[in-house]
């Protein structure tokens, strides 16, 4: 009789593409399901379109009356789209979205019923809020919470369903969600981001974040899938063999695509373009079954609503192509795990990249001054960039030899360093002679140049400069964008307005604008250099040097979430009006509670798995073997029976010890659970679950995985990583 294992994988090979592609041009398709700027100019009374104008460009409140005539548009719009249901799509700390659908339909009488939206229901409303995270800000008892309309993200359909972007926060006012400290972050470095760029051109006014992510994931198909416990409750692997080949021929990386996954990609990307996603690039990954998309860049909140609908569309479509989605950052072992890339900048409203050199000496200072800023924003910053992509997750992956260390630094290139190195040394402590102005001009004029000789990536930096944007690389796979980008948005805002304070107090000291900012950039560039590292980020070397420099090595998720607590961490987010103290612990709460239970389910599940399906599998070999044994020996007498069974003696003798092993760490692990969860206090649980739980996870493993190789293949409960890697 077939296993389920063995029947999953005939599943597997009975597998055919799912054809469900598109015949016309796929750019016909862009933003047909979003109620974007021409379809509310197609819509709105001209007065109200002004009015939509203004609050998504300036944030100015919508009057009740206009409100009114944006609801009932995009109800009409809507409609013609085969809506039925409205929802406000929020995104609490969870770590994904929320929705709570309601129907336009309303009876006004017997036999009567009209589709209805007003104003109030769009500009906000009531979900239940009780059972999202909130860190100890409410009590569960108190489910009131509110949405509120986020007008600068474009409302779409998805389904049958209108689907309003919206901030969630708390009957007190505080924030529960990622969106609303975010958009307060791109707030905050717009206004810090403009008032230097008056330096240069007095026509910014408006200086927008870009964000433009890639997103790796796995593919696994859903048969295989459904037979390992292990990834449907957790999203990786706690068990598995390395199979004979992985990724060391790395022939898989930019090979040719699978048809059948091609298939899957073309069906999401056509929906990703209707909502308004400007998915452009696929492409296979390092790890078998490992593959990458990405986007055109975006203003940095859309592009972090564009991530997470992209991530929701992905999982449904791989259903019906019959795969699942593994986002984990770590679901294999031995192969490469997947992060989420942030390729970052600041662009202008006159059409300026500020991370990008111009044409001009003047145009180039411009961008060395946000370009340093930067780099001295990560240096004194960054134990709270480690701190934003902390998570269960990615403790997996980080330091891996596969994505950048737990240390943070930042890459821009040996041409970009030697050039801060010269500015560094030549900008004079006195005033500056015209021969020194003429020397660093023709010096700074040449960036551009120095650029195309520099082109070069290191993969193993967890900042890195790419030429007109900045790279955060440690972003793990499965994590909201915001949380990276709230961060990055607000230290680099801090810096602005520091630098701009230091500038203007040169200047009322008599010095010209460009000395001023060029003796203000040297300064940055001498306090912030120990981040500055071109090396290998994968090297013993590195955690060497970085512990020399004074660089913080943070390898674990519950030490680097004790960073939210520091008061240099506190004072800063709340003079920004990012977060306050209140807002700020509880987020730490959560991530900290975030961290037990992902832990906590990893080892239930490694406990069940063991008991119901490992040690009933491995006691049914070792009774093949014994009755094998049996057989011999009343065959060929006692001595000459179990001299004929040396081989099978032996391997019972193997299998007995690595289950015993096996056992013993699990009963182990089960008691340390137990005492971490005896613990009242969150972070204190949580070190307990990294420090005396977690800890024996790789033993438990290593001796599953021997007994994986031991045991008759066709016995073994669990779908192996050669049948999940290798099969399209």
């Amino acid at each position: 009789m077939a296993t389920k294992r063995q029947k999953a994988y005939q599943d597997v090979l009975n597998r055919t593409p799912k054809h469900i592609d598109y015949d016309g041009k796929v750019s016909e398709l862009f933003g047909k399901s979003v109620f974007h700027l021409e379809i509310m100019r197609e819509y709105l009374p001209s007065d109200a379109f002004k009015s939509m104008i203004e609050s998504i460009q300036n944030g100015t409140r919508l009057d009740r009356k206009m409100a009114d005539q944006v609801a009932s548009a995009m109800k009409d719009w809507a409609l013609t789209k085969g809506a039925t249901h409205y929802t406000h799509w929020f995104q609490p700390l969870t770590g994904s979205t929320a929705e709570k659908h309601d129907a336009f339909f309303k009876p006004v009488g017997p036999g009567k019923a009209i589709e209805r939206f007003d104003g109030d229901l769009l500009v906000q409303q009531e979900p239940d809020a009780s059972s999202f995270p909130n860190g100890g800000i409410r009590n569960t008892f108190e489910a009131r919470g509110y949405t509120a309309w986020d007008p600068s993200s474009p409302a779409f359909v998805i389904g049958k369903t209108l689907c309003i972007p919206t901030i969630f926060i708390s009957y007190t006012g505080e924030s529960l969600d990622y969106k609303m400290p975010l958009l307060k972050a791109l707030n905050a470095v717009d206004q810090a981001a403009v008032d230097v760029c008056q330096y240069f051109d007095k026509n910014v006014t408006k200086v927008n974040a870009t964000l433009g992510w890639e997103q790796e994931y796995f593919l696994i198909d859903q048969a295989l899938f459904n037979a390992r416990p292990d990834l449907m409750m957790t999203g990786r692997a706690l068990f598995g063999h390395a199979a004979a080949k992985g990724q060391q021929l790395e022939d898989h990386y930019f090979g040719s695509i699978p048809e059948r996954v091609t298939a899957y990609m073309r069906d999401f990307e056509t929906e990703a373009i209707q909502l308004g996603i400007p998915v452009t690039t696929r492409h296979n990954e390092v790890a078998p079954n490992q593959f990458e998309c990405a986007p055109i860049f975006e203003e940095c909140n859309l592009a972090n609503d564009h991530n997470l609908m992209l991530m929701d569309l992905m999982e449904k479509i791989a259903r019906k192509h019959d795969f699942r989605v593994l986002l984990h950052e770590k679901p294999f072992s031995g192969v490469n795990g997947s992060g989420k890339h942030n390729n970052w900048s600041l662009a202008t409203n006159t059409g300026v990249n500020l991370l990008a050199p111009g044409k001009n000496p003047k145009s180039n200072l411009q961008f060395l001054t946000f370009f340093v800023n930067t780099i001295k924003a990560i240096h004194d910053h960054s134990d709270i960039l480690r701190a934003c992509i902390a998570s269960a997750g990615n403790d997996h992956r980080l330091g891996a030899n596969e994505a950048p260390p737990a240390i943070i630094s930042a890459f821009i290139g040996t041409q970009l360093s030697t050039l801060l190195d010269d500015i560094e040394l030549n900008v004079k402590a006195g005033k500056m002679t015209p021969e020194d102005k003429t020397e660093l001009k023709l010096n700074i004029g040449k960036i551009p140049q120095i650029m195309l000789d520099n082109t070069d990536r290191n993969r193993t930096s967890p900042f890195a400069f790419t030429g007109n944007k900045f790279e955060f690389r440690a972003v793990g796979s499965s994590a909201n964008c915001a949380s990276a980008m709230i961060v990055l948005n607000t230290i680099m805002a801090k810096q602005l307005k520091v630098f701009k304070k230091s500038v203007d107090v040169r200047i009322d000291k008599g010095e010209s604008k460009d000395e001023a900012i060029l003796k203000e950039l040297q300064k940055l560039i001498k306090e912030s250099k120990k981040i500055r590292f071109e090396g290998n980020g994968y090297g013993d070397e590195w955690v060497k040097d970085a512990e020399k420099r004074g660089l913080k090595n943070l390898k674990d998720t519950p030490r680097a979430l004790q960073v939210w607590a520091d008061k240099h961490v506190v004072k800063l987010f709340d003079e920004m009006g990012i977060l306050t103290p209140r807002e700020l612990e509880a987020r730490q709460e959560i991530e900290f509670e975030n961290y037990i239970m992902k832990v906590q389910i990893e080892a239930r599940i490694m406990g069940d798995v063991i008991n119901s399906m490992i040690i009933p599998a491995v006691v049914n070999y070792q009774n093949v073997l014994l009755q094998n044994i049996q057989g011999l020996i009343d065959v060929l007498g006692a001595k000459a029976g179990k001299e004929a069974a040396n081989t099978q003696i032996e391997l019972i003798q193997r299998i007995a010890i690595h289950m015993n092993k096996m056992k013993a760490a699990a009963d182990t692990m089960l008691m340390a659970r137990k005492d971490a969860n005896k613990l009242g206090h969150s972070e204190d649980k949580a070190f307990a679950y990294c420090d005396k739980v977690r800890v024996h996870f790789d033993e438990i493993r290593y001796h599953v995985d021997k007994l994986e190789m031991l045991v008759d293949d066709e016995l073994w409960p669990l779908p192996k990583f050669r049948e999940m890697l290798f099969t399209r």
